[in-house]
């Protein structure tokens, strides 16, 4: 008969002091937050938004003469397609100088990292305000800006791809006389090409729901309608229009995991 191991005295100390500062910042985090109550007309509004909601105007769906859903829709998957393949291409570089197994000397592969996560600093709402500011609203700033954004975090995923790389290929094509260039195409690109993939295709995932965020301040995409009906009050139209982006999210979910299964 096996006995359980009693636990320490000093891990029921430590247990019990981790679990009052988890207690603590809750509470100090509750009490930051001033509660004024709900207004008179909340259940009445909220019953409005609602029926709005429920009842969709499907008319937006497709109209021949101008703005509708599906134009909405198509221009936020161009940008977060575009918006995807210029940073999975330029965050290539990114990541081999970040990596820490493709340079004997630690500070490259520290400058590496440390610009990378100075691109992530900046948010792709804030990029594309500035993207807005210099070359215009619409859908060019959506591209530049999840472009721009997502090198950051494509190239911290793809270094990490590289610095858990099997050398075993590389040692051997070097002790038969290859060079850098030969090793880089013929040992390592085919081992991390896969994952590469693999997080670009996850990347593309979010950036389809950045990109419909970025509408809203003017960057293209299904985004400016949206706030449209939001600032007119229009719950049907709002509802469409995240129905819409609803199933357009779920269909691009399942297409993505099936191939992410079979790259990795």
């Amino acid at each position: 008969m096996t006995t359980r191991p009693v636990p320490k005295k000093s891990s029921r100390i430590r247990f019990w002091l981790v679990a009052l500062i988890v207690l603590a910042i809750y509470v100090w985090s509750f009490t930051g937050i001033e509660y004024t109550g709900l207004t008179e007309s909340a259940g009445k509004d909220f019953a409005t938004i609602l029926r709005g909601l429920f009842h969709p105007d499907w008319e937006f769906v497709y109209r021949p003469e101008g703005e509708d859903l599906l134009r909405g829709l198509l221009d936020t998957l161009g940008i977060s397609i575009i918006g995807t393949f210029i940073s999975a291409i330029l965050c290539v570089p990114f990541a081999f100088w970040a990596a820490a197994n493709m340079s004997r000397l630690r500070w490259v592969s520290g400058s590496g990292k440390f610009m990378l996560s100075l691109i992530r600093t900046f948010p792709e709402i804030v990029m594309a305000i500035i993207f807005i500011k210099a070359v215009g609203p619409g859908a060019y700033a959506g591209v530049l800006a999840l472009g721009l954004h997502s090198i950051g975090m494509l190239g911290k995923l793809y270094s990490e791809a590289v610095e858990n790389l099997d050398l075993g290929p590389s040692e051997a094509l070097t002790a038969c006389g290859a060079n850098r260039l030969q090793v880089l195409w013929f040992a390592v690109m085919p081992q991390v090409l896969p994952h590469f993939f693999s997080f670009a295709l996850y990347r593309f995932e979010i950036n389809i729901r950045s990109a419909s965020i970025l509408g809203l301040i003017g960057a293209g995409g299904i985004g400016a309608p949206l706030i449209f009906a939001l600032e007119a009050r229009a719950w049907n139209r709002v509802g469409i229009i995240l129905l819409g982006i609803i199933v357009m999210v779920t269909i691009i979910d399942i297409i993505s995991s099936s191939i992410r299964k079979r790259l990795v």
